[in-house]
């Protein structure tokens, strides 16, 4: 197994052997965080069932990239990476084929624990930079398939990158099928695929949140918006691409969304529920967590940036930019956000009887009025870091120093309808126009003569750390610089949040 990928990208079809790529990037930066177990020593363990957790324990590492976010940018804006070395090495397979499995798939080559990794269905900047070997056709909503896959190719550890999957219950199939997945189940999964359940948890245990009602009359929805005054958000229940949140300044947009989403369909059946929201001003940040059913490691904080337009204009996206740390989360606030959301979270998820095991990702506001964390929404997984998978309590983590920053370039029209094919140039020179920079591949693919063309709304993240966020923001505008795609944009402000506080902070 170990020369299908290790050394290697490709792309195969499931009844061919692999075919390597001619064209790998080079290892100018290995991740973005760097996380070390320290002093682990092996729990004791005293029954059958302890037994077989040990040799689950033992079986495998996994490393991942994340950062704020679905967001296929939300991985490789925080970029964090995640190792474990343990004694067999194993096969991977992520799940997904944005920036964030390619991110994943970035970290997971370039552990010592990691024989090969395969990735579907990928995408073709996943494959030529030699971070995995794509699956195209291989179905990821079909359990059946992943599983044979999986025993195919001697696969021992499956990654799932989207939320869909989760909430289908891949993880719970791959499971009871005897394959070790990282990510939660179904039931877990919850906590993203529904708002409702979110909020539900939250009210019942107690945890931060905005006020809000759920409706599916758009009479009472609107009645009660009537009431309440804008602004005020409008968010389907279900799953929307990240589509599904109205930031209503006015009642006349609040009354469009409720018929937009309850009358109209915009959103199928994601949108048979809504959730009316009070408005919270303040400022956003992302906080991650490796969660293994009891307890919670926190991760390094990010900020993502959803609106379309410089200064946090136009509407909301998957996210266009994000970096990491946060400066707005300091450690007092962390702490806070770990007591008070994080942690009664998974005691409750458990209480509920769907223990929460892998990554949650709180999607948070500071509040203006009062400086303090409420939550918005989770995410079950790297949205859009270096943990062996075993109890979380006896594991610490070190965070290299510096920071990170991704610049997400889109086709023009995103986050409305955009045109397909527009050609993408001068790639491999962008990385190598400054220190410590990686293009995550989101949405692309390769036409007759082997270049580059976008498929997707958000198509590349360029990603750069730096020793400050400076020196990460300006690395990461120099490889934009030397990008040449006519049919692209992106965002110039990315940090602008943080930079302001920053530079004050540099006067004393």
């Amino acid at each position: 197994m170990a020369c299908i990928s290790h050394s290697f990208g490709a792309s195969m079809k499931l009844n061919q052997p692999p075919v390597t790529s001619q064209r790998q990037f080079s290892n100018k930066i290995s991740q973005l965080f760097f996380l070390q177990p320290r002093n682990w020593t092996s729990p004791k363990f005293c029954d059958s069932r302890n037994f077989r957790r040990l040799n689950r324990y033992r079986s495998y590492t996994t490393i991942f990239n994340s950062v704020s976010s679905d967001n296929g940018v939300s991985v490789f804006s925080h970029c964090s990476s995640f190792i474990g070395i343990l004694e067999e090495r194993v096969s991977v397979l992520v799940i997904g084929g944005g920036g964030r499995e390619h991110s994943l798939c970035y970290a997971l080559k370039r552990s010592h624990s990691c024989d090969a990794v395969f990735c579907a269905p990928g995408n073709a900047g996943i494959s030529n930079s030699g971070d995995a070997t794509c699956i195209e056709d291989l179905d990821i909503f079909d359990s059946s398939a992943v599983i044979a896959f999986c025993h195919k190719w001697g696969v021992g550890l499956v990654v799932v990158g989207p939320e869909a999957p989760l909430v289908a219950g891949l993880t719970n199939d791959l499971l009871k099928a005897g394959i070790h997945a990282f990510g939660p189940s179904s039931e877990a999964a919850a906590l993203e695929g529904s708002k409702n359940f979110m909020k539900s948890l939250c009210d019942k245990y107690g945890i931060p949140t905005a006020k809000y009602e759920t409706f599916t009359d758009p009479s009472a929805a609107k009645k009660y918006i009537k009431e309440q005054g804008a602004p005020i958000v409008v968010k389907a229940d279900g799953l929307a691409a990240g589509k599904g949140v109205i930031v209503a300044m006015t009642l006349q947009e609040a009354f469009e969304a409720v018929d937009s989403i309850l009358v109209e369909g915009s959103f199928g059946k994601a949108g048979s529920c809504i959730i009316v929201e009070e408005f919270l001003e303040g400022e956003e940040a992302s906080f991650f967590a490796f969660v293994d059913g009891e307890n919670a490691l926190p991760l390094e904080s990010a900020q993502d940036h959803k609106r379309v337009g410089d200064g946090d204009t136009g509407p909301n996206t998957g996210g266009m930019g994000a970096y990491s740390p946060a400066p707005v989360l300091t450690q007092e606030l962390q702490s806070l956000v770990m007591s008070s959301i994080i942690l009664p979270t998974v005691r409750g998820m458990s209480k509920e009887g769907c223990k929460f095991v892998g990554v949650l990702y709180a999607g948070l506001m500071i509040e203006k009025k009062s400086g303090l964390p409420k939550l918005i929404e989770y995410n079950v997984r790297f949205g859009d870091p270096e943990c062996q998978v075993r109890e979380l309590n006896s594991v610490s983590l070190d965070w290299a120093p510096g920071s990170a920053m991704v610049v997400v370039m889109a086709s023009n029209g995103y986050p409305g309808s955009y045109a397909k094919g527009s050609k993408i140039q001068n790639l491999e020179e962008s990385e190598v126009s400054a220190p410590c920079v990686k293009i995550f591949h989101a949405g692309t693919a390769l036409d007759a003569d082997g270049n580059y063309i976008a498929t997707g709304g958000r198509v590349l993240g360029i990603t750069a750390k730096g020793k400050d966020l400076e020196e990460a923001r300006d690395r990461a505008y120099r490889a934009v610089e030397e990008i040449k795609w006519d049919g692209g944009f992106c965002r110039n402000d990315i940090g602008w949040r943080a930079l302001p506080l920053k530079q004050e902070s540099s006067k004393w």
